[in-house]
């Protein structure tokens, strides 16, 4: 079953996305991140200007499939168009379809008023579905 997580109070939702796909790379999984077009331009942009040291290569919007395979990190727009099944993280305002395939789903939510009342209606979505929710308050965390 899917296991999801909600990761709150991020103050800078990218660069809290790019931390996590660090980890994630250095742990040897995956990573898919859906979100609209406008979101995944600027996730791009701040994915390739991370340290030298912390290179995070990753496949864009429209990429070849062959590159979106050989790539541990693919951006799209929905999450069936990504060849990998570890992590999904999304960056969207709704539940994204095709979710059941990803052995996790990650949310991150921003201090945002309106990211947050969309975080909330994607947390009934999953709760209705069945599947059980971790959350993680990086405010407590001390992120």
């Amino acid at each position: 079953m899917t296991e999801v997580a909600f990761h709150f109070n991020a103050p800078d939702k990218l660069g809290y996305v790019c931390r996590f796909v660090r980890k994630a790379l250095r742990h040897g999984a995956q990573v898919t991140v859906t979100a609209q077009p406008g979101v995944l331009a600027h996730l791009s942009a701040r994915l390739w200007k991370s340290a030298p040291s912390d290179f995070l290569a990753h496949a864009g919007p429209g990429a070849d499939p062959q590159v979106q395979a050989l790539s541990p990190v693919v951006l799209v727009q929905q999450a069936e168009a990504s060849p990998h099944r570890d992590i999904l993280l999304n960056l969207g305002e709704t539940v994204p379809d095709g979710l059941e395939g990803f052995a996790r789903v990650v949310e991150v939510v921003s201090l945002d008023d309106m990211d947050r009342a969309m975080a909330r209606n994607r947390w009934k979505d999953y709760a209705a579905r069945g599947l059980a929710i971790q959350r993680h308050d990086l405010v407590l965390k001390g992120m």
